[in-house]
């Protein structure tokens, strides 16, 4: 199912087209995962990035990757180890991406998650035959990077900020339950959008909406003339 099939016409209507919304959560899609990857590699050297080891195996660079998901095509970067002996297990070299793992990623990055919930659900995409120290290196290594992007400044005034919720279908507890993102997305002064947030919520209260605005005016939003919301 298309993103433009799960979104409002009203908000639909501010974009150029169904894709410029999926490059932005191809974006986050794509950080997502070379994070996992990241986290991947550490617990198969058994030491984390930038740390010393008696270990002979070391990393060695990244080679370019093309993978499929129900947003498109995207170029990832996946690290390498010198005796070329790590093989992905969310990528593997000569399979495909685990299927629907956009959708969690996209969720991952909503604030409204925490830190246990977030190992949860990487722990449903990898399976329980993973172990528990591999998890936790996954987790460690995408949560630093939600962290950041979650908490990243904002531009001072975007000339109008358009939301709406996004539902994706995630497996939790072994089930497939639907779940509701919400986005922000301003136009700048410059005249490019950006995706200021991702929310997680039960329902669109205005009390919700307005621990959204009060968020972005945190990182250093401070005016918004029109916001639309469907």
């Amino acid at each position: 199912m298309k993103k433009e099939d799960l979104l409002n016409d009203d908000f639909l209507k501010q974009f150029k087209s169904g894709e410029e919304l999926n490059d932005f959560l191809k974006q986050i899609q794509k950080r997502g995962i070379e994070k996992m990857l990241e986290g991947e590699l550490d617990s198969h050297l058994g030491y984390d990035k930038n740390k010393k080891s008696d270990n002979s195996n070391a990393r060695n660079g990244y080679s370019a990757k093309k993978v499929r998901t129900s947003l498109g095509e995207s170029d990832i970067q996946v690290p390498r180890d010198r005796d070329a002996s790590f093989n992905p297990m969310v990528v593997p070299k000569r399979g495909n991406m685990v299927d629907g793992i956009e959708n969690v990623i996209v969720s991952l990055y909503a604030k409204g998650m925490s830190n246990s919930d977030i190992e949860e659900q990487i722990r449903e995409v990898y399976g329980f035959d993973v172990s528990t120290s591999t998890i936790s290196r996954i987790t460690d290594a995408i949560t630093n990077d939600i962290v950041a992007w979650q908490n990243r400044p904002l531009e001072p005034v975007y000339l109008i900020v358009w939301m709406d919720g996004i539902v994706f279908k995630v497996r939790e507890n072994s089930k497939v339950i639907n779940k509701t993102v919400y986005i922000a997305v301003g136009l700048r002064r410059d005249g490019k959008k950006e995706v200021l947030g991702l929310w997680l919520g039960k329902n669109e209260s205005a009390a919700f909406w307005m621990s959204v605005l009060t968020d972005m005016r945190a990182r250093g939003g401070r005016r918004y003339p029109d916001h639309s919301h469907r």
